[in-house]
């Protein structure tokens, strides 16, 4: 997402610039000592708003992206997280870290179906000034809870970067997956100026870990839970301002229990003493809006209301009647307004609708992730998708990534463009089940104003998984390009689908 991310506007803060201390970090699993990067080349102007994912507090966006089924130490399944810090001229492999359970200060060790890396998100929980790193391992094991119970740690950021963690939460319940993926996201949702993390128990109630963050893992403000009173299933979370009180509050796409394909969305809002209970988002026939596996919030129209957008990638299903534009996968736009989120205003695309590139085909997967950022500087924040099904010729499953425009009037298929492996200056070529676009994410990763383009294809090299990353300008996505992937890390290539995920 974008520098100033348009859903997470109250974790933004004044721009510090790291000191140089000549002291590199030393991390176990790690591959180069991103002390390097300390004193960036040129740092951005002082009055510029601090990524959210910043973890070395330099001003540039860094990524994190995830391998949460990659084999660690010899146990298939403990999984990792890869991170490349930004500079001026963008991300940079020479500055790169690979932490696991093992990973000196990490809290845990690697085991086999752990899952480390699982979800992500990015929030500064100890107010410090530097953006830290939580993450998920839904499969952990832990005393309280038994098998599969999850659990949710943070990794500290720091002039050098990601250094040390602890443990904010572990599940309750045998295979309750707390920290699984998409079920974790952050914000201030009481309004007090310490951000919050937000997971999933019981695989639909909300359990909120009230900031700010001690170094020993435990929050100020305890916890609350927020029942549901569905047997609903979340599938993605998402933080942001969708009726511009101030407050932060949490979005969720929704599985309507055993029914596989039946979507809804819902949302909480922030309060000054409790998380609100949810509230349905509306269609324009009064039912409940049909809505899909991932979502993100930003301000899309920039009028001061964050709005959602949701991906739902599945079609073919009993849902897909009577419901707009499913074919192949689609992307829904909700404006956020003074009362919440208006359903009824709802633009629906896909592959089919004026101005988006290509053509709507069963299982193209269009809007399997979404992802919210200014890629052009025009102030109005854009929307880039996976469709890792979509074939490129006679390749099959090649994958590509749209960019939707953002506009006053919302999101538009006008001016959409697309990006592949066969896209000049992209590296690579276009390869049989790759999926590339499987996950996407948005930074301004070298502080120019406009948001950075990364891509993962976890089906690239028999499973292995790598990453693309791209540079921004104001006419197009791909001004430059770069790729890493496990050779680049020194990590197993085996089943490790590098590129699952990225922060939310």
């Amino acid at each position: 997402m974008a520098a100033s991310s348009p859903h997470h506007r109250n974790l933004t803060r004044p721009l510090r610039i790291a000191l140089a201390t000549g002291v590199a970090l030393v991390v176990a699993g790690a591959l180069a000592a991103p002390g390097a990067h300390a004193v960036p080349p040129q740092a951005p102007a002082a009055d510029a708003a601090q990524p959210r994912d910043d973890f070395d507090g330099d001003g540039y966006a860094d990524l994190a992206v995830a391998a949460p089924t990659a084999t660690v130490g010899g146990k298939k399944g403990a999984g990792y997280v890869a991170v490349l810090y930004g500079s001026a001229n963008g991300l940079r492999t020479s500055s790169r870290q690979v932490i696991h359970q093992n990973t000196a200060g990490v809290p845990g060790g690697v085991e086999t179906g752990d899952g480390f890396g699982s979800a992500l998100t990015t929030a500064d929980v100890d107010r410090d000034g530097y953006a830290d790193l939580v993450v998920g391992a839904g499969g952990e094991d832990t005393d309280d809870g038994g098998v599969d119970a999850g659990l949710v740690e943070v990794l500290w950021g720091g002039p050098q970067g990601l250094s040390g963690g602890a443990k904010l939460a572990s599940g309750r319940d045998t295979y309750d997956g707390l920290g699984s993926a998409g079920r974790l996201t952050a914000g201030d949702v009481n309004g007090d100026g310490g951000p919050d993390v937000v997971t999933v128990e019981n695989r639909h109630d909300l359990r909120v870990l009230k900031g700010p963050f001690g170094r020993d893992g435990a929050g100020a403000g305890g916890e609350q839970v927020v029942k549901d009173v569905y047997d609903s299933r979340v599938l993605d979370l998402a933080a942001g301002d969708v009726n511009g009180d101030g407050l932060t509050d949490i979005v969720a796409t929704e599985n309507d229990g055993d029914e596989y394909d039946a979507r809804r969305v819902v949302y909480w809002l922030g309060n000054r003493i409790a998380l609100n209970p949810f509230t349905l988002v509306y269609d324009i026939d009064g039912a409940g809006l049909q809505g899909g596996e991932n979502l993100d919030v930003g301000d899309v129209n920039a009028d001061g209301y964050d709005d959602i957008v949701v991906g739902r990638a599945v079609d073919g299903y009993d849902s897909d009647l009577d419901n707009p534009f499913v074919k192949g996968g689609r992307v829904a736009w909700i404006p956020g307004t003074p009362k919440g989120p208006d359903g009824v205003r709802a633009v629906f695309l896909n592959q089919d609708r004026p101005g988006v590139p290509g053509t709507a085909e069963s299982r193209d997967g269009f809007g399997t992730d979404v992802h919210i950022g200014d890629v052009d500087g025009d102030g109005y924040p854009d929307v880039v998708t996976g469709v890792p099904g979509e074939d490129l010729g006679s390749v099959s499953g090649a994958g590509a990534v749209v960019v939707l425009r953002g506009t006053a009037n919302g999101l538009t298929g006008t001016g959409a463009t697309t990006v592949t492996q066969n896209t000049a200056t992209v590296p690579g070529t276009a390869e049989k089940d790759d999926r590339f676009g499987g996950a996407v994410h948005l930074g301004d990763t070298d502080g120019d104003g406009r948001a950075d383009l990364a891509v993962g294809a976890p089906g690239e090299n028999s499973g292995a998984g790598s990453v693309w990353y791209f540079r921004s300008t104001p006419t197009t996505v791909v001004g430059s390009a770069g790729t890493f992937g496990v050779g680049t890390l020194g990590t197993v290539a085996a089943g490790a689908k590098l590129g699952a995920s990225f922060t939310d």
